[in-house]
Formats: structure tokens, sequence, C-alpha cells
């Protein structure tokens, strides 16, 4: 079954929501998934240079108790799926175009999902700033990935627009939110939903193309 996540890499609920996906996977181990990360930017307009964080938080969301309330709340929840947020640690709020081209070549070299797990580590464990040329090459490296060609990726912007139109067509779908889990190009799913969530709507993927393949044969 394919099973695309859109997401993006600064989202600490998608996050949340790759480790209950996981969960919700290995729950149906007679099932082979072939999971796609697709890219989407919570906010386009931050410069490719990135911006302070702790002052983007403040003009965004302000610094009130609420602000602190959902922070405690992220690490309550995260600490559930064996996720340390450590946001006093992230000093920028990077934009996440270059991020989302590493996941695209990843996924062309079969290591998409060690490539999304490692930067929301580096990310929201680690407080690296995942915008920078430098500390992607690093990540890439870290994962097996030609960390050279990489590099030469990076300083050539060619499927800089293939990502933007990408991530635009998530809007265009509909997607106002994320982490958003499409199953088998039928069902999606919005939020970081409990494990048992996400498998039944699997399950109820499973079942209709099942379905589509017994009517397949009758025919």
């Amino acid at each position: 079954m394919q099973i695309d996540v859109v997401s993006d890499t600064v989202c600490p609920w998608c996050f949340i929501g790759k480790r209950r996906l996981a969960r919700a996977l290995e729950m149906r181990p007679e099932v082979e998934f072939d999971v796609h990360w697709r890219p989407y930017l919570l906010d386009p307009k931050v410069p490719r240079s990135g911006l302070d964080r702790r002052a983007y938080m403040k003009a965004k969301f302000g610094d009130g108790p609420n602000v602190q309330a959902m922070s405690e709340a992220l690490r309550s929840t995260g600490l559930e799926e064996g996720i340390a947020f450590a946001f006093d640690q992230i000093e920028r709020r990077p934009n996440t175009l270059d991020s989302h081209r590493l996941i695209r070549w990843a996924g062309a070299v079969g290591m998409q999902d060690a490539a999304v797990e490692r930067l929301f580590a580096a990310y929201f464990l680690e407080g690296r700033d995942i915008g920078d040329a430098a500390v992607l090459e690093y990540l890439a490296a870290d994962v097996g990935m030609d960390s050279l060609q990489v590099a030469e990726l990076l300083s050539d912007d060619t499927d800089l627009a293939a990502v933007e139109r990408e991530a635009k067509l998530a809007g265009e779908m509909g997607i106002t939110g994320v982490p958003t889990f499409i199953f088998a190009n039928r069902f999606a799913l919005s939020g970081a939903r409990e494990p048992e969530v996400l498998l039944r709507v699997i399950d109820k993927a499973l079942e209709e193309e099942a379905g589509g393949e017994d009517e397949a044969v009758s025919g």
C-alpha cells in the first residue's frame, strides 16, 4: 500500500505523526507499505537565510501563557513517542525548501525515511539549522547519502521550482494542516493521530483494495 505523508520539517506534530505512523505499520507486518514524504511549507514567506526563532515565534504566537502551555503539551506528547523536544536549543527558524529537496533526493536512493527522521531529530532534539547547506550535507552523510553529491545539488536550484510546485499542490488539494496522511490515494487523514486511528484507515483502504481486486477477477 502506498502512503503519502504531507509534512514540513519544522512541524513538531509531523515528528510525532511519523513515530505514530511507524507504530501503526508495525501492527500490520504482513502488509508491504510504500511511504512517500511530500513537501509542505508552513510559512513560505520565511527567507532562504532563515530567521531568529525566538523573534519569529513571538511575532507569530505572542509570549503569553497559552504559548507556554502549547509547548508543554507538545513536550508531554513527544515523550510518549520517545521524542524529547528541546525547543530552547533551537536558534533559527529555517526556510525548509532545501530540507525538502534533501528528502526528495533521499527518496531516489531509498533513504527517505531515514532522512526525514534525521532532519526531525537534528532540528527538534539538537537545535541544528536545517536550512543551512553545511548542516544538510552533514545530515545526508549521516544517513548514508553521498554528501558531495548533495553539496553539488544544493549549490544548484534546478529542482527548487519542482519542490515549490509540489508544496503548492498540497494547498490546491485542500490540505491546510500537517501532517496529512493519504492512504492508497483513497483516504486522507489530517493530524498526528494515534496509531489505532491510523490503523482503522489503513484497514479500510486494504478492504477497498481487496474489493477492487475481487471485482476485477470476477469481471
